[in-house]
């Protein structure tokens, strides 16, 4: 039993059980014992691997649309660029070094990072060490100016609620306790205000799952772009609409039981993309289409790198690397499971890769 087990349980024992989105939250950020505060998940020897860690190539294309972004947008100068769960801080660094070289965007640049984990920050001091940046734990303490934001993997993240459609209403998922273990149940069947327009497109038995952090922090970050300009670029797996139980944990590069060991393995759950577009739209600003994450690197030029790249690798270097083209656009690897939205003002362009 992990220590976060023990206070779970004991909670659990004293109080009855707690929501999904309760257990979550302590699993990835309890002060103490909470996944993303104890560790450095990412790369090769953590529990998972994101695109940034996987190819240069993807914070380079994303870097050329803010690019072309800011130059639509008139160049505005300062801005900030920022990067809301940054991970390693790989991702940020890859477009530092491609809008260097876009006249004047650099030293307009103010680098931004919105992290909660002091262990995060650390790696992410070294990560980004040539450049000034702040951190904030959260969107509402940015400085008021056009904002250029970054959100790769960072919804997923965020606590969810699950419920189940009964034939007397939805039903909640809870976490309760059977001797000593954790383990899901159900609260009793009832009806929620915020689910009456899914029964047209469920029926008994059908689960669905909201995420209720993610339409305030859209609204937010939606809101400066509304007033100052900028964008907000979403990458991650999910759906346009939530639909099934996608709640996982995974460690050590597998999936595992996220009741097993809580606050020892990574729990996500698939993004719901037409919620954070709604918000987007309520706080002033344009939403694009959701655009498949291989769909919209190839507009972006991803191939014409990728081979620029190859002309200089052989051997094993060269295998690998055109292996990471291949899973960060391929259908059958990310290419498809992940997705991407643009978020930008209603008088702006539609940012490239996001406008065919």
């Amino acid at each position: 039993m992990t220590p976060l087990a023990r206070l779970l349980a004991a909670r659990i024992a004293a109080e009855g059980p707690i929501g999904l989105d309760q257990y979550m939250a302590a699993c990835l950020l309890h002060p103490e014992h909470g996944y993303y505060a104890t560790r450095d998940p990412f790369g090769r020897a953590g529990d998972f691997i994101t695109a940034p860690e996987i190819s240069q190539m993807f914070g380079e294309m994303l870097g050329l649309c803010l690019a072309q972004v800011w130059l639509d947008q008139g160049r505005p100068a300062p801005f900030i660029l920022a990067e809301i769960g940054p991970g390693r801080g790989t991702l940020l660094a890859d477009v530092t070094r491609v809008i260097a070289r876009v006249p004047g965007m650099a030293d307009a640049a103010r680098l931004h990072l919105i992290e909660a984990s002091p262990t995060l920050r650390a790696v992410q001091r070294q990560t980004l060490a040539a450049h000034p940046v702040s951190w904030h734990d959260s969107v509402a303490t940015l400085p008021e100016a056009p904002l250029f934001l970054l959100a790769n993997e960072f919804f997923d993240a965020l606590p969810i609620r699950q419920f189940l459609r009964t034939e007397a209403g939805w039903a909640e998922r809870q976490v309760g306790l059977v001797g000593e273990c954790l383990v899901p149940g159900l609260a009793p069947p009832t009806r929620f205000a915020a689910l009456e327009h899914r029964l047209v497109d469920t029926t008994p038995g059908d689960v669905v799952e909201t995420c209720p952090a993610a339409a305030p922090i859209m609204g937010e970050i939606a809101r400066r772009i509304a007033t100052h300009g900028g964008v907000a670029l979403v990458i991650d797996y999910g759906h346009w609409r939530s639909l099934g139980d996608t709640f996982q944990a995974v460690r050590a590069h597998g999936f595992c039981d996220p009741f097993a060991t809580p606050g020892e393995a990574d729990l996500t759950a698939h993004v719901a993309f037409e919620p954070l577009a709604e918000a987007a739209r309520a706080a002033g600003a344009q939403a694009s289409a959701m655009t498949a994450q291989g769909v919209l690197l190839e507009r972006l030029g991803i191939t014409a790198r990728a081979e620029a790249l190859a002309a200089r690798l052989s051997g094993a270097a060269r295998e690998a690397h055109v292996a990471a083209h291949r899973r960060l656009t391929h259908p059958e690897e990310m290419g498809q499971v992940f997705q991407s939205l643009a978020i930008f003002p209603a008088t702006a362009p539609v940012p490239p890769g996001f406008d065919v």
